[in-house]
């Protein structure tokens, strides 16, 4: 069985046609799906999505892209996390990539996310773009290591990946890692700890080989898993059952 544990199944273009998706990963052997909250304006609708359907989970955050948008509190995304449903805090986060400072605000709602995170006792779903070192900064001046988390999407070097680690936090890897020009990435994914490995698709984004430019879900996180066993040399069952073992094991609130 394989887990994805980061998509977008909320956004429109799949939760138009989530029938279909969900029996595609029934047929993948996707057991399960963590939906990613990134505002909060959609968040009742992503809870909507993932209510009815006892495979698919949810968190509470805002991403740090997102800059015209009601701001979190502390306290409200731990009120929210009450929700059996919500297992996660995030995705929070640092990225620099598209926007220029003063970007106080990002830093700021990123803390605001580690805090709740720690006060409810829940793992954060971390985010990070061109802005490395002043992740790992404030994960340490915050205290994130209290509540552990993944580094998802992960594209950072092996420093990086050694430095999150240390704090307690897992490194899951999408389809970026298929692509072919992704070499920096392959030689984490080869270092990696199958301890420490999670798998994802941040779908509908980053279509993996053999199905890159095309519109991704949670049912082609088969092929994220197949390109990590090639790299490291062992079998696609030892990625799937390693990496869906580290699933439940931080995502504590998601019944095996």
């Amino acid at each position: 069985m394989y887990v994805d544990s980061h998509c977008h199944l909320d956004f429109p273009e799949l939760s138009e046609n989530l029938p279909d998706i969900l029996d595609r990963m029934e047929k993948n052997q996707v057991s399960h799906a963590l939906v990613v909250s990134v505002n909060m304006p959609d968040w009742p609708r992503l809870m909507e999505v993932v209510e009815p359907h006892g495979n698919l989970f949810a968190s509470v955050g805002v991403h740090p892209d997102y800059q015209d948008t009601p701001e979190p509190t502390v306290q409200g995304l731990i009120d929210m996390a009450k929700s059996p449903k919500v297992v996660a805090i995030g995705e929070t986060g640092l990225d620099y990539f598209r926007l220029e400072e003063p970007l106080e605000w990002q830093r700021e709602r990123f803390r605001t996310h580690i805090r709740a995170a720690r006060q409810a006792q829940l793992p954060l779903i971390i985010h990070t773009r061109s802005a490395s070192e002043d992740t790992l900064r404030i994960m340490k001046e915050e205290g994130a290591s209290e509540c552990g988390g993944v580094m998802h999407c992960f594209t950072e070097s092996w420093d990086v990946a050694q430095a999150a680690m240390d704090m307690g936090f897992y490194i899951s890897l999408s389809g970026i890692v298929t692509f072919k020009k992704a070499e920096e990435l392959q030689q984490v994914a080869q270092k990696l700890p199958l301890d420490k490995l999670l798998i994802e698709t941040d779908s509908p984004f980053l279509a993996p080989v053999p199905h890159r430019g095309k519109l991704n879900d949670p049912s082609k996180v088969v092929h994220v898993a197949e390109k990590i066993a090639d790299l490291k040399g062992i079998t696609v069952a030892e990625v799937a059952q390693r990496s869906t073992e580290n699933f439940f094991t931080l995502f504590s609130k998601v019944p095996r």
